[in-house]
């Protein structure tokens, strides 16, 4: 699979549900909000790694062209801004948790 190499800052879902409660219950923004996981990783590097660790045969190709959704993203283009709201739970601690649970 051909995957860019650009930054990414995946959240854990117990993450996103407190950031989507706290908006919904909290005064009208009249805006939005950046949200985004505590920590930042190369999208191909991070892929290359997962698949290794689930026994899966398929090869990561670093592509700068890869598209996402169909347009090629800039290498901060998928991490949120200055001042997001970051969650907690980091991905060795979310893939520890739930590898507990198979």
């Amino acid at each position: 699979m051909r995957i860019a190499p650009v930054r990414f800052q995946p959240m854990a879902g117990d993450d996103v549900a407190q950031a989507v409660g706290r908006v919904a219950v909290a005064s009208p923004l009249n805006g939005r909000i950046e949200i985004g996981g505590p920590e930042q990783f190369r999208m191909d590097e991070f892929f290359r790694d997962a698949l290794a660790a689930w026994g899966d045969p398929r090869e990561v190709v670093t592509d700068p062209q890869a598209r996402y959704f169909g347009s090629v993203p800039g290498e901060r283009t998928l991490v949120p801004g200055d001042g997001a709201t970051l969650g907690q739970i980091r991905y060795r601690d979310w893939l520890d948790r739930t590898s507990a649970g198979k």
